[in-house]
Protein backbone atom coordinates (compact mmCIF):
# COMPACT_ATOMS: atom_id res chain seq x y z
CA UNK A 1 0.00 0.00 0.00
CA UNK A 2 1.40 3.50 -0.98
CA UNK A 3 -0.10 4.94 1.75
CA UNK A 4 -1.68 4.66 5.25
CA UNK A 5 -4.67 5.46 3.79
CA UNK A 6 -4.86 3.34 1.35
CA UNK A 7 -3.62 0.44 4.08
CA UNK A 8 -6.63 1.98 6.41
CA UNK A 9 -9.50 0.74 3.74
CA UNK A 10 -7.57 -2.97 3.22
CA UNK A 11 -7.52 -3.32 6.60
CA UNK A 12 -11.25 -2.15 7.39
CA UNK A 13 -12.98 -3.73 4.17
CA UNK A 14 -11.60 -7.43 5.96
CA UNK A 15 -12.48 -6.22 10.08
CA UNK A 16 -16.02 -5.62 8.44
CA UNK A 17 -16.03 -8.28 6.11
CA UNK A 18 -19.30 -9.98 6.02
CA UNK A 19 -20.97 -7.36 8.66
CA UNK A 20 -24.28 -5.07 7.81
CA UNK A 21 -25.36 -1.95 9.28
CA UNK A 22 -28.71 -1.73 11.35
CA UNK A 23 -30.64 -0.93 8.77
CA UNK A 24 -29.11 -3.81 6.61
CA UNK A 25 -27.13 -1.82 4.39
CA UNK A 26 -23.32 -3.41 3.65
CA UNK A 27 -21.03 -2.16 6.99
CA UNK A 28 -17.95 -0.66 5.48
CA UNK A 29 -20.10 1.52 3.40
CA UNK A 30 -20.33 3.61 6.13
CA UNK A 31 -16.53 4.13 7.34
CA UNK A 32 -15.93 4.74 3.39
CA UNK A 33 -18.12 7.75 3.61
CA UNK A 34 -17.03 8.87 6.94
CA UNK A 35 -13.63 9.41 5.05
CA UNK A 36 -15.35 10.79 2.13
CA UNK A 37 -16.81 13.70 4.45
CA UNK A 38 -13.63 14.06 6.12
CA UNK A 39 -12.03 14.10 3.42
CA UNK A 40 -13.77 17.66 2.82
CA UNK A 41 -12.23 19.15 5.88
CA UNK A 42 -8.85 17.74 5.61
CA UNK A 43 -6.55 16.01 3.56
CA UNK A 44 -4.60 14.88 6.56
CA UNK A 45 -4.20 10.85 5.87
CA UNK A 46 -3.46 9.69 8.95
CA UNK A 47 -6.99 11.63 10.10
CA UNK A 48 -8.70 9.53 6.88
CA UNK A 49 -7.12 6.59 7.81
CA UNK A 50 -8.67 7.25 11.12
CA UNK A 51 -12.21 7.91 9.59
CA UNK A 52 -12.23 4.40 8.21
CA UNK A 53 -11.04 2.78 11.18
CA UNK A 54 -13.05 4.18 14.10
CA UNK A 55 -15.99 1.31 14.15
CA UNK A 56 -12.95 -1.18 13.99
CA UNK A 57 -12.24 -1.86 17.50
CA UNK A 58 -15.71 -1.16 18.93
CA UNK A 59 -17.48 -3.04 16.44
CA UNK A 60 -14.86 -5.86 15.57
CA UNK A 61 -12.32 -8.43 17.00
CA UNK A 62 -9.50 -5.71 16.23
CA UNK A 63 -7.69 -4.14 19.39
CA UNK A 64 -6.61 -0.64 20.05
CA UNK A 65 -3.18 -2.34 20.12
CA UNK A 66 -3.46 -4.28 16.63
CA UNK A 67 -4.04 -0.36 15.49
CA UNK A 68 -1.38 0.80 17.39
CA UNK A 69 0.98 -2.16 15.43
CA UNK A 70 -0.75 -1.28 12.17
CA UNK A 71 -0.79 2.44 11.76
CA UNK A 72 0.53 4.34 15.08
CA UNK A 73 -0.15 6.15 17.86
CA UNK A 74 -1.95 9.37 16.75
CA UNK A 75 -4.25 6.84 14.53
CA UNK A 76 -4.66 4.62 17.35
CA UNK A 77 -5.76 7.72 19.47
CA UNK A 78 -7.69 8.64 17.12
CA UNK A 79 -9.93 5.78 16.83
CA UNK A 80 -10.10 5.54 20.32
CA UNK A 81 -11.35 9.40 21.13
CA UNK A 82 -14.66 7.64 19.05
CA UNK A 83 -14.70 4.49 20.46
CA UNK A 84 -17.53 3.64 23.46
CA UNK A 85 -16.88 1.53 25.94
CA UNK A 86 -20.12 -1.03 25.07
CA UNK A 87 -19.72 -3.08 28.06
CA UNK A 88 -20.53 -6.10 26.39
CA UNK A 89 -21.78 -7.90 29.64
CA UNK A 90 -24.64 -5.45 29.83
CA UNK A 91 -28.16 -4.94 27.63
CA UNK A 92 -26.97 -1.61 24.91
CA UNK A 93 -30.23 -0.34 25.49
CA UNK A 94 -29.43 -0.38 29.63
CA UNK A 95 -26.48 1.39 28.99
CA UNK A 96 -27.48 3.65 25.67
CA UNK A 97 -27.27 6.79 28.03
CA UNK A 98 -23.68 6.41 29.80
CA UNK A 99 -22.52 5.43 26.91
CA UNK A 100 -23.11 8.74 25.05
CA UNK A 101 -22.80 10.48 27.86
CA UNK A 102 -18.97 9.30 28.27
CA UNK A 103 -18.50 9.91 24.63
CA UNK A 104 -19.66 13.51 24.18
CA UNK A 105 -17.68 14.67 27.54
CA UNK A 106 -14.86 13.23 24.90
CA UNK A 107 -15.88 15.42 22.33
CA UNK A 108 -16.64 18.31 24.31
CA UNK A 109 -12.95 18.15 25.21
CA UNK A 110 -11.59 17.38 22.10
CA UNK A 111 -9.15 18.86 18.97
CA UNK A 112 -10.38 19.52 16.13
CA UNK A 113 -8.85 16.20 14.33
CA UNK A 114 -11.00 14.52 16.77
CA UNK A 115 -14.37 16.56 16.09
CA UNK A 116 -13.80 16.43 12.28
CA UNK A 117 -13.55 12.67 12.76
CA UNK A 118 -16.92 12.71 15.11
CA UNK A 119 -18.86 14.93 11.99
CA UNK A 120 -17.50 12.53 9.24
CA UNK A 121 -19.57 9.49 11.76
CA UNK A 122 -22.37 11.36 12.79
CA UNK A 123 -23.21 13.13 9.09
CA UNK A 124 -22.76 9.67 7.79
CA UNK A 125 -25.36 8.13 10.42
CA UNK A 126 -27.94 11.14 9.92
CA UNK A 127 -27.96 10.76 5.99
CA UNK A 128 -29.59 7.24 6.70
CA UNK A 129 -31.31 8.22 9.62
CA UNK A 130 -33.09 10.89 7.55
CA UNK A 131 -33.15 8.57 4.30
CA UNK A 132 -35.16 6.11 6.92
CA UNK A 133 -37.24 8.88 8.43
CA UNK A 134 -38.29 9.73 5.17
CA UNK A 135 -39.36 6.26 4.16
CA UNK A 136 -41.23 5.29 7.29
CA UNK A 137 -41.49 7.97 9.95
CA UNK A 138 -40.79 7.73 13.55
CA UNK A 139 -40.48 3.52 12.90
CA UNK A 140 -37.15 4.62 12.26
CA UNK A 141 -35.88 4.94 15.73
CA UNK A 142 -37.15 1.27 16.42
CA UNK A 143 -34.07 -0.31 14.96
CA UNK A 144 -31.94 1.82 18.05
CA UNK A 145 -30.77 0.75 21.41
CA UNK A 146 -32.31 4.30 22.23
CA UNK A 147 -35.94 4.00 20.93
CA UNK A 148 -36.76 7.38 22.51
CA UNK A 149 -36.48 10.07 19.70
CA UNK A 150 -36.18 12.81 22.20
CA UNK A 151 -33.17 10.86 23.60
CA UNK A 152 -31.43 10.59 20.21
CA UNK A 153 -32.45 14.19 20.18
CA UNK A 154 -30.46 15.35 22.89
CA UNK A 155 -27.79 13.22 21.75
CA UNK A 156 -27.30 14.81 18.29
CA UNK A 157 -28.13 18.29 19.76
CA UNK A 158 -24.81 17.79 22.00
CA UNK A 159 -23.10 17.17 18.40
CA UNK A 160 -24.42 19.39 16.70
CA UNK A 161 -22.84 22.17 20.20
CA UNK A 162 -19.95 20.11 20.55
CA UNK A 163 -18.67 20.53 16.97
CA UNK A 164 -19.98 24.07 16.06
CA UNK A 165 -16.40 25.45 15.32
CA UNK A 166 -16.70 23.14 12.37
CA UNK A 167 -19.54 25.34 11.30
CA UNK A 168 -17.83 26.83 8.41
CA UNK A 169 -17.32 23.38 6.97
CA UNK A 170 -20.62 22.37 4.60
CA UNK A 171 -20.59 18.93 6.07
CA UNK A 172 -21.68 20.68 9.36
CA UNK A 173 -24.04 22.84 7.54
CA UNK A 174 -25.52 19.85 6.23
CA UNK A 175 -25.70 17.82 9.47
CA UNK A 176 -27.47 20.92 11.08
CA UNK A 177 -29.90 20.74 7.96
CA UNK A 178 -30.71 16.78 8.29
CA UNK A 179 -31.05 17.82 12.55
CA UNK A 180 -33.60 19.98 11.87
CA UNK A 181 -35.63 17.58 9.09
CA UNK A 182 -35.69 15.15 11.42
CA UNK A 183 -35.72 16.36 14.99
CA UNK A 184 -37.97 19.49 14.61
CA UNK A 185 -41.14 17.59 14.19
CA UNK A 186 -40.48 16.66 18.28
CA UNK A 187 -39.97 19.23 20.99
CA UNK A 188 -38.83 19.13 24.47
CA UNK A 189 -42.56 18.58 26.46
CA UNK A 190 -44.59 16.86 23.72
CA UNK A 191 -42.85 14.36 21.76
CA UNK A 192 -44.28 14.59 17.89
CA UNK A 193 -45.65 17.29 16.58
CA UNK A 194 -48.75 16.92 15.49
Amino acid sequence: MSNVFEKAIAFAMKAHEGQRRKGGGIYILHPLEDAVIVGTMTDDLELLAAAVLHDTVEDTSVTAQDLVDNFGERVAELVADETENKRAEQNPADTWKIRKEESLEVLKNAGIETKMLWLGDKLSNMRAMARDYDRIGVSVFDKFNQKDPMEQRWYHMKILEYTAELSEYAAYREFEYLFHHVFDKFNESKGEKA
